[in-house]
């Protein structure tokens, strides 16, 4: 299989319009946080951050397909004691602007270091916001499944009457189980919350997110030879796991040392799409803050 690697140099609010319609499987991508890491990107303040955002979601709205999904790993800041709500007022705005908002993944930082502040203790988890254009879309469960471990050898061991029946859901959600489906099974489906490690090698980039991160969902959401996006490159984890994956991929980066970076490391690259200009950065600084 012929697998390429798209790359693109500058903003991705102007190079995403040079994308056909329909025609990426899964957008995963992590933007740069309301005003976070200031000396690398610029930073984006919290009360513009969703004006700010707004016109590139609605140019992924229009690359991806109607089978695609748009996976968003964000996390709001504390300011002045308390949460920010940009990304609560990101969502609600997707949705007016078409999105369908389907799930929400949490990403379990396990190597994360203690802290302590006043009011507070140190985060050690992030967002990952799943969106689509409609109810139905692409997915791959089985993919993603993991072994049934402890819980198969206790759980299963002593069922109850209950556990033999569809045991709807006392909440009135609708959902119910039968305990009894799993007793002959070695594998299961995984819950929406991910424990992987934090990035710890040096990519010399101060956001690089571990590569099981893209890798589970490029799994659950792609298939080999579909089309896999990132518009916020930085040190190119997503375009590398997805090549190593036999998926298509385009990058996109506005920062010139981490696009001649991911160049190197992504071999071949059949397309460059946008080279650099050699006045860009003097030309555009104001918007070296979008990228991560």
């Amino acid at each position: 299989m012929d697998i390429k690697a798209e790359l693109y140099l500058g903003d991705c609010t102007e190079i995403l319009k040079n994308i056909p319609d329909n025609s990426v499987d899964l957008v995963f991508t992590s933007p740069p946080y309301a005003d976070q890491r200031k000396s690398t990107y610029g930073g984006i303040a919290p009360d513009i951050y969703v004006d700010w955002f707004l016109p590139i979601t609605s140019e992924l709205l229009r690359v991806l397909k109607p089978s695609g999904t748009f996976v968003l790993n964000i996390k709001e800041k504390v300011v002045n004691g308390e949460r920010s709500t940009y990304v609560m007022e990101l969502i609600i705005e997707m949705r007016k602007q078409g999105w369908f908002w389907t799930e929400e993944f949490i990403w379990h930082k396990k190597n994360c270091y203690p802290g302590k502040w006043p009011n507070r203790f140190r985060d050690a988890w992030e967002r990952l916001l799943q969106f689509n254009k409609s109810k139905s879309f692409s997915m791959y469960q089985e993919e993603v499944m993991v072994p049934m471990g402890d819980w198969k050898k206790t759980r299963l061991k002593n069922l109850s009457e209950t556990d033999k029946i569809r045991d709807n859901s006392k909440v009135g959600s609708g959902f119910g189980k039968n305990i009894s489906n799993w007793i002959d099974r070695d594998m299961a489906y995984p819950t929406n919350v991910l424990h992987l490690a934090t990035e710890c090698s040096n990519k010399n980039h101060s956001a690089a997110f571990p590569e099981g991160l893209p890798e589970w969902f490029i799994k659950l959401f792609t298939k080999p030879g579909d089309w896999v996006l990132d518009p916020f490159m930085g040190s190119g984890t997503t375009n590398i796991v997805a090549q190593r994956m036999s998926r298509n991929s385009i990058g996109i980066e506005i920062i010139p040392e981490y696009y001649e970076k991911v160049k190197k490391e992504i071999q071949p690259v059949h397309y460059v799409l946008f080279e650099p200009k050699p006045d860009y950065e003097k030309a555009q600084p104001e918007r070296r803050y979008a990228i991560r």
